[in-house]
């Protein structure tokens, strides 16, 4: 189960991080494309090498058209992309300042307490991801410029939100029995300390 688990949250980031990637190069280009038309219509380009100018603006040299909302759809896709990865690896950000000195026992019902309350939200966020998703899609609402429909950017979003979820309730089953039995089944660098 562990295998297919961990299967699925790197498959997941893998998709998610070529999504950012994407996006990333797809902003350096908007940037670029923006820089080269400011200067293109500028007083210097139009006054040294106005029909060179006008011939580069032609050919459509620009930001591109609806950037912002391709990233702003992209990176909440690979954010949720990233979230199951995170989620079973334990790689959430923690202060141990104070926990550092408690008894293993009392770890592991904190850990146990933490996976549980972190698998209810990620499942409260993937179920109100999907009303979102079915609300955008009845009103049929679309992005400003690209009027491409919000759903579908719900949509992606809510097949990383629904595997973080899935990932989320197996690692707080994980730590339920790791608690209960006082065996560790996944290692992941906490328990080293104690």
């Amino acid at each position: 189960m562990h295998k297919a688990m961990m299967g699925l949250a790197r498959t997941l980031a893998i998709i998610g991080g070529l999504v950012l990637s994407a996006l990333i190069i797809l902003t350096c280009i908007s940037i670029a494309g923006r820089l080269l038309n400011g200067a293109f219509h500028g007083d210097f380009m139009q006054g040294i090498a106005p029909g060179f100018s006008q011939w580069v603006l032609d050919m459509g040299v620009g930001p591109v058209n609806g950037d912002f909302e391709l990233v702003e759809a992209g990176v909440a896709f690979a954010i949720f992309c990233f979230l199951p990865l995170c989620q079973i690896t334990a790689g959430h950000a923690s202060v141990d300042i104070l926990v550092n000195s408690f008894p293993k026992g009392v770890n592991r019902f904190l850990r146990m307490l933490i996976e549980t309350v972190f698998a209810l939200v990620l499942c409260l966020i993937a179920w109100r991801l999907f009303a979102g998703m079915l609300s955008k899609l009845e009103y049929g609402e679309t992005t400003l410029l690209l009027e491409f429909p919000i759903w579908w950017a719900y949509a992606l979003s809510f097949i990383g939100a629904l595997s973080a979820a899935i990932v989320g309730i197996y690692m707080a089953g994980v730590r339920i029995y790791e608690f209960a039995t006082g065996r560790i089944l996944i290692w992941d660098g906490v328990e080293a300390t104690h």
